[in-house]
């Protein structure tokens, strides 16, 4: 099959969002996060610019629909040639004394437990494709004030994706790890309300380079 395919996960807003509209121009995008909004949005946004896109309103921490989702994925095309990951949880920032069980729990439930399952499901579909890529994006935060959850978890991420890096340098896939300039997202606004977005970069423009990169 001729056609390349293209899973993001996390897609519907920030780095996610801008990834999966920018790779509809050479890949039909499947495209998963939990906002069903902001999911349509992006399609109207792809199909605008003439590219197709499948819609997956799905919760990366829910295994079943993820097994399910791999499972339609290889049925219908038999393959994945690239795999973006942007999906994050991004809990609110408190010293590490006082952070909030449940916030730590939903944390490394969707950042970290979530992308072991995920890599499991998704390798057999990344190897059946002859350049099957795998796109981890990092945000360094591992020990800076206040980020305690959501720098730990990050850093758990990351360094199951290096693993994993090493372990397929000769047999594949490709796993690629990537750090994008500081953006203006959602999630940023969280971290550093009222900060001066016109210093940050824009996520269509990191999309772009990460794309570039491939």
């Amino acid at each position: 099959m001729s056609e390349k395919i293209a899973l993001v996960t996390g897609a519907s807003r920030g780095i996610g969002a801008a990834m999966a509209e920018a790779l509809a121009a050479d890949y039909h995008v499947i495209a998963v996060a939990k906002t069903t909004g902001a999911l349509e949005e992006l399609d109207d946004r792809i199909q605008a610019a003439g590219g197709q896109a499948t819609l997956a309103p799905m919760d990366v921490t829910n295994d079943d629909a993820m097994r399910h989702l791999c499972r339609s994925i290889h049925d219908r095309w038999g393959k994945l040639d690239l795999w973006v990951h942007a999906a994050i949880h991004a809990p609110p920032m408190s010293p590490a004394p006082f952070v909030d069980e449940k916030d730590f729990d939903k944390t490394f439930a969707c950042n970290v437990r979530a992308t072991s399952h995920l890599i499991t499901f998704i390798e057999p579909l990344l190897n059946a494709s002859n350049t099957g890529t795998a796109v981890f994006l990092d945000d360094p935060r591992a020990g800076a004030a206040f980020f305690g959850a959501y720098g730990a978890s990050k850093a758990a991420q990351i360094a199951l994706a290096r693993s994993w890096a090493a372990e397929t340098v000769k047999t594949g896939p490709r796993v690629v790890i990537a750090t994008p300039a500081p953006m203006a997202s959602a999630i940023r606004a969280r971290f550093f309300p009222g900060e001066d977005k016109s210093v940050l970069a824009d996520t269509k423009t990191e999309a772009a380079k990460i794309i570039a990169s491939l």
